[in-house]
Parts: structure tokens; C-alpha cells; sequence
């Protein structure tokens, strides 16, 4: 980044957050807290009024805000694309708004960077593939539930699990404090506090039915940061599978939830899988027939191989 686009990046970075120290904007910029401190001295010179704090940092004088910028084209393209996968990711209501927002980007770029977006981005689509694809019941949920983020009031929903609880049942009736939105490869989860288990968890939106946002309020916790948070782990079993060499981009495309590592040999692709239990891979791997063996598990070898003797009865 040269002097110039790092000038106006400090003003927009100080227009953006407020306070920020020269060692924030240094890191930032990655470079040293001694060429900050010329660059804020040649704002100032150049009129721009910025306020430094001893022992806080700098700021800029209130009231004070940068005209809008100029985009490349290339920054627009980035922004017209993100607005496309927020129509295919997002509900009905972020969607049209997406869509506004590209038009108002489209409508306010100069003639001969409108031509070069539209040329860039005529090369480039965004396809809704199978592990990008939106159900229609996650996008009807995504708008009650992040209006009852904002308003902090816990929501209702009965939850399915592909595998039961410890008392047998796979289906329950579940209030939550919602805390947040996570897309986790490729699904829609909420994060949120759950009354039933006294626990965080997660909630994948295609696995909710008969969704209500309810009257009860809720605290959001104030050392809670959905940006920081990683869920604990709790996927401990292992899974060991082979498969042909012929299928093996095949699999490596599946996008399998579970999937953690591959190893490509002469003889095929090994996969390592991490699950809750082995039984959470049971139909995946049974619909690659043949073509794929587990190598552990000894468990999952059984199930696998009691599902083949079923079918072969059942034909």
C-alpha cells in the first residue's frame, strides 16, 4: 500500500471505529507506529481534522466526515458479487435490500468504470450449489430470529437430530436465548443459550420446526463476542475411509460435514472423518457403494456391512 491509499485508509479507518492508537494503525497497515505518526502529521496538514488523546489515541473532530470515495473496478465487482450471495444466503427482506444496493452502486460509478464491472463481472457467476443452497425454511427463520437477537427475546422451536439423545429421543421441544447467526459449512446455525441443557449450542435452522419468537426477555451476556466464539468440540470419534482412486475428486467435492483431512495413495483416497458417532456417516457412506471402505472403526465396518446384507434381502 503506498503513502496515498494508506492516507485515506486512516481517515477511513478513524471515521469507521472512532479512537484508534498509532500501534492499532500500525498493525493494521502493517507498518511501523513511527510512519503513522508522519502520516497523521501530514493529515493535519493537509486540513484534516484529527484529535490526539494522550494515552487514548487518535480521533477525528466531531462532525467531520470524508466525502464518499471513487470505487475501482474491481471493488465493485467485489461488492456486486457480495450482494448476490446475500439474495441466495440471506431471507426475502436482506435480499431486496441487496438488490437496492447493488443498483445504487451501479447507478453512482462513472461511465468507464460502469463498462469495466460490467465486462469483469459478466466472467464470473455465482452458482447455488448443493452446499450453498438455502432451504426455504431457513430463509423463512433467519428473519424472526435475528429480529429476536436484536430485541433479546428467546424463541420456541422443535428440534430434529440425525442421531438420539442419550434418552433415545432425536426430537425435542427447545427455548433459547438466541445470540447469533453462523453460516457452518454452508448451513444457516444459531448460536444460543438453551434453557433444556443450561448450555450453549448450536442449531442448524434446516433441522427447526414451528419456529416462535416468545414475550420472554433475555440479557445478552456482556463478555459474549459471536466473532471470538468457537464451539466446543465435541465431534471425538474418529473414522478411517478409503476410497477408489476413480471417485476420489468425487469425494473430495462432496463437502462433507465431517470431513477433516484426505491422503491420496496409489491404491485410493483415505479420508479421516470426525463425528459425535459413527453412525453419522452410515448413509453417506453406504451411497458410494462399493467404491468406498471404511478402514475404522471396527463398529462402523459392522453397520455398514449389516445395511448391505438388509438390502441384499430385501432384493
Amino acid at each position: 500500500m503506498n503513502k496515498t491509499d494508506r492516507l485515506l485508509a486512516i481517515v477511513l479507518e478513524l471515521q469507521r471505529k472512532g479512537v484508534r492508537r498509532a500501534e492499532d494503525l500500525a498493525a493494521k497497515f502493517e507498518t511501523s507506529t513511527r510512519t503513522i505518526y508522519r502520516d497523521i502529521q501530514a493529515l493535519s496538514e493537509a486540513g484534516v481534522p484529527i484529535i490526539g488523546a494522550p494515552g487514548l489515541g487518535y480521533s477525528l473532530m466531531e462532525g467531520y466526515f470524508l466525502p464518499p470515495v471513487s470505487f475501482t473496478a474491481e471493488e465493485a465487482v467485489a461488492l456486486l458479487i457480495g450482494g448476490d450471495f446475500v439474495e441466495q444466503k440471506f431471507d426475502v427482506e436482506y435480499g431486496a435490500k441487496a438488490q437496492s444496493a447493488s443498483g445504487k452502486i451501479e447507478a453512482i460509478l462513472p461511465e468507464s468504470v460502469r463498462r469495466e464491472t460490467s465486462r469483469v463481472r459478466s466472467t464470473i457467476r455465482l452458482l447455488a450449489t448443493n452446499d450453498m443452497r438455502v432451504g426455504v425454511r431457513e430463509k423463512q427463520y433467519i428473519e424472526p430470529l435475528r429480529r429476536a437477537i436484536l430485541e433479546e427475546r428467546k424463541v420456541r422451536f422443535h428440534y430434529s437430530k440425525n442421531m438420539p439423545e442419550a434418552d433415545g429421543n432425536r426430537h425435542s421441544v427447545r427455548d433459547v436465548a438466541p445470540y447469533g447467526l453462523v453460516i457452518v459449512h454452508g448451513s444457516w446455525t444459531l448460536i444460543a443459550q438453551c434453557d433444556l441443557r443450561q448450555d450453549l449450542r448450536q442449531f442448524r435452522l434446516s433441522r427447526m420446526n414451528d419456529l416462535s419468537v416468545l414475550e420472554d426477555r433475555f440479557t445478552y451476556p456482556v463478555d459474549f463476542n459471536l466473532h471470538n466464539h468457537r464451539p466446543a468440540e465435541d465431534r471425538h470419534v474418529l473414522v478411517r475411509i478409503q476410497a477408489n482412486p476413480d471417485i476420489a475428486d468425487k469425494v473430495k467435492g462432496s463437502s462433507n460435514y465431517y470431513m477433516e483431512s484426505f491422503e491420496d495413495h496409489e491404491d485410493g483416497l483415505y479420508v479421516t472423518c470426525r463425528v459425535r458417532q459413527p453412525e453419522e456417516l452410515l448413509q453417506w457412506v453406504l451411497g458410494w457403494g462399493a467404491d468406498v471402505v471404511v478402514l475404522e472403526p471396527e463398529s462402523l465396518r459392522d453397520r455398514v456391512r449389516e445395511e448391505a446384507e438388509k438390502m441384499v434381502r430385501r432384493y
